[in-house]
């Protein structure tokens, strides 16, 4: 019997599967060991699968990185781009949407090891950063400069410096993202999320508001 054939359960499971099942398995074994040392034969366990099984789908761990950028994090970028397309109310209203959605499906999930694991291994491995870049960082910065855009240009938001200003709207989710993955056990309790963010709103909304005026109120 193949390792897909193994039990009854996993014997039964529909070949279309297989690859979401090996993509969940990998996020957690490079979430708790990096990308360095994560080995396939450990993702193919985790995932009740052979090694060669794993490579049917997967040539080699730097194309399995890229399906699971793809699969945890590249959705939500693109549900992200379709709320602002559709997006009809205040800007804030949208920046504020946006936050949220950031910290419930990436900050809040497993996913949020990836920003932690592409800082650490970008050095070894630049193209997997040249990847990240590309795939997450620049659709998020040009999502964000275009709320940021908008809200200028509707008289919403005092004019700014879109550029810097993005980055600045970044740095606490990027801080949530690495203090959750590496300070959090130490600290001996969870990160408040939802609270972080919410005190990151309610300090963007002074800064961002024109003539010193508050738009608005923080959900």
């Amino acid at each position: 019997m193949t390792d897909d054939d193994s039990s009854a359960p996993r014997w039964r499971r529909r070949k279309q599967d297989r690859p979401q099942e090996i993509v969940d398995a990998a996020l957690d074994v490079f979430g708790e060991r990096g990308f360095a040392a994560a080995r396939l034969d450990d993702v193919a366990a985790r995932a009740g699968v052979s090694k060669g099984t794993l490579y049917l789908y997967f040539p080699n761990k730097e194309e399995l990185f890229k399906a699971v950028v793809r699969s945890a994090i590249v959705p939500n970028l693109e549900m992200a781009e379709r709320l602002l397309a559709g997006a009809e109310g205040p800007s804030f209203a949208v920046l504020e949407a946006l936050l949220g959605l950031m910290a419930s499906r990436i900050l809040r999930t497993k996913a949020g090891a990836i920003p932690k694991l592409i800082i650490a291994e970008a050095g070894n491995f630049p193209d997997l950063a040249r990847f990240y870049y590309e795939e997450v960082i620049r659709r998020a910065f040009a999502l964000l400069s275009a709320v940021l855009a908008r809200g200028v240009a509707r008289g919403e938001f005092r004019p700014l410096d879109i550029d810097a200003t993005v980055r600045l709207i970044v740095a606490p989710m990027l801080m949530s993202a690495l203090w959750r993955s590496t300070f959090e056990a130490l600290e001996g309790r969870p990160l408040d999320v939802p609270t972080l963010v919410r005190a990151h709103l309610d300090n963007l909304r002074r800064a961002l508001a024109p003539d010193g005026k508050t738009e608005g109120t923080v959900s």
